[in-house]
C-alpha cells in the first residue's frame, strides 16, 4: 500500500514561509514530493514551512528549480542579507582611492610588479606611462617570468577602429597608433619568453587595468580626458567581495578578443 503523502498544511504561525508554502499549494508539490527532490527528512520540508526555518543553499536552490519559481521570491530575506554581506566585503576590497592616475606613487607601481608571485596581467591602448615609470620594465617583468610568474599585456591593436576613435576623442591629432608602437619596442626581448603573452585587442577601453596576484589598479577612461587624468583605484581582492573579480571578468573578455603578438612590426 502506497504511503499518504501529506499535504501542506495550514498553521497560524506568524513565522510562516507563506510564499513558500503558497507555491506548493499552486503547483500541486507535496511535502513528500519537495524532501525527495533535496534529498532531506519530510519534517524537515515541514520546518521550512511551518518555522519559517531556512535551508541549506543547495536546498534552496533545487527548491527553487523543483517549484520553477525565483530563490529570492521564496527566501527574500536571506538573500538580501547575502547581498549585504557582499556589499560590504565589496567596499572592504578598495584600499584607495587617487584622484588621477599621475597620484600614484611610482614606489606602489614598483612594489606590486617587484612582489608578484603568480600573475602580472595588464591592459591599455599604449600604457606609454608603464614604462615611463618603471624605465626597466622589460627586465622586471622577465626576473618575474624567471620565478614562474604569468605575464599577460594587452595593447590596442595600433589599427582598429577603436584606436582611431579614442585618438579623435581625446584629440591626439592621430599619434595614439604611434605611441602603441613605440610602446610595444619595450617589450619585443620577451615576447618569446616562457609564461608571457602579449596580445594586441580591437575594442572599447574602458579602463586601464594592472593586476598583481589578488591586487588591481582600475583607471577608468572619462570621454574626451586622456587616461592620466582621470581617477584609479586600488583594489584588493577579499573573500565575498565582488569589485576584485568585476574587473579581473573585463580583463578576461578583452584578452578573448585579442591577437597574439610576436614581437613584429604591426
Amino acid at each position: 500500500m502506497a504511503a499518504l503523502r501529506r499535504p501542506v498544511r495550514e498553521t497560524s504561525n506568524g513565522d510562516m514561509n507563506e510564499r513558500l508554502r503558497t507555491v506548493m499549494v499552486r503547483r500541486g508539490v507535496a511535502v513528500e514530493d519537495l524532501a525527495g527532490e533535496c534529498g532531506v527528512d519530510p519534517k524537515t520540508v515541514e520546518r521550512w514551512i511551518s518555522s519559517g526555518r531556512v535551508p541549506h543553499r543547495r536546498h534552496r536552490w533545487a527548491t527553487a528549480r523543483r517549484l520553477g519559481a525565483e530563490e529570492a521570491y521564496l527566501w527574500p530575506d536571506v538573500l538580501a542579507s547575502v547581498a549585504n554581506k557582499r556589499g560590504e566585503a565589496s567596499r572592504a576590497e578598495l584600499i584607495e582611492v587617487f584622484p588621477d592616475r599621475a597620484s600614484v606613487p611610482r614606489e606602489t607601481w614598483l612594489r606590486l610588479l617587484s612582489e608578484a608571485q603568480e600573475r602580472v596581467d595588464v591592459l591599455v591602448f599604449s600604457g606609454t606611462f608603464f614604462a615611463q615609470i618603471q624605465p626597466r620594465v622589460a627586465r622586471m617583468l622577465a626576473d618575474r617570468l624567471s620565478t614562474g610568474v604569468q605575464v599577460r599585456l594587452c595593447f590596442g591593436d595600433p589599427n582598429s577602429e577603436a584606436v582611431t576613435v579614442r585618438d579623435r576623442e581625446e584629440g591626439l591629432g592621430g599619434t595614439l597608433a604611434a605611441k602603441i608602437r613605440a610602446s610595444l619596442t619595450y617589450y619585443r626581448e620577451i615576447a618569446g619568453m616562457d609564461g608571457c603573452e602579449i596580445r594586441l585587442h580591437p575594442t572599447t577601453l574602458y579602463n586601464s587595468l594592472f593586476r598583481y596576484d589578488d591586487e588591481i589598479l582600475t583607471n577608468p577612461h572619462a570621454y574626451g580626458e586622456a587616461a592620466s587624468a582621470n581617477p584609479t583605484f586600488h583594489l584588493r581582492k577579499v573573500d565575498g567581495g565582488g569589485l576584485f573579480d568585476h574587473y579581473v571578468s573585463s580583463f578576461e573578455r578583452v584578452w578573448a578578443t585579442a591577437m597574439p603578438w610576436l614581437g613584429r612590426e604591426v
